[in-house]
């Protein structure tokens, strides 16, 4: 299974991020949307997870979980949007992935058998920082995850 990851849209989606996201079978938001219609147009590619982050105070946005437990393919993730918030034990928890944005640095970082995976962000360019999404295939357990910059 071939999940897109894209977080910190402040309320732009670029055309690059749609074709990125192109065939993938659920697309994960990881907060900081900006605008309720980007999840409208995610969900045309398919279906969505979202969660609210910072920027997301008024609107459709701000009634967003600020956390998401989710089950796909055999696989657990914890989305949340700042990860320095992360109130929990992941491995302790059974959660194989920590997915967040917040910081627009794209990361993959395996802390013991723990992803932590940021896409960094896909909206409007802040500093030197790439314009990226994510990718994670799921497979009888397993979590292979990829970045791909795109601007």
């Amino acid at each position: 299974m071939r999940i897109g990851v894209i977080s910190d849209t402040h309320g732009l989606l670029r055309p690059e991020a749609v074709e990125a996201l192109r065939g993938v079978e659920h697309i994960l938001h990881a907060g900081d949307v900006g605008d309720a219609a980007i999840l409208d147009q995610l969900r045309h590619l398919a279906p969505v997870i979202a969660i609210r982050g910072n920027i997301d105070r008024s609107g459709p946005c701000a009634q967003l979980s600020a956390t998401e437990f989710i089950e796909l393919d055999g696989c657990s993730l914890y989305m949340l949007h700042d990860v320095h918030e992360l109130d929990l034990n992941p491995g302790a928890a059974g959660i194989q992935a920590v997915i967040s944005g917040h910081s627009h640095k794209p990361l993959i970082e395996w802390k013991k058998s723990v992803l932590y995976f940021n896409p960094g962000s896909a909206g409007p360019r802040r500093f030197s920082l790439p314009i990226s999404v994510g990718f994670l295939e799921l497979n009888d357990h397993a979590i292979k995850p990829s970045l791909l910059t795109i601007g």
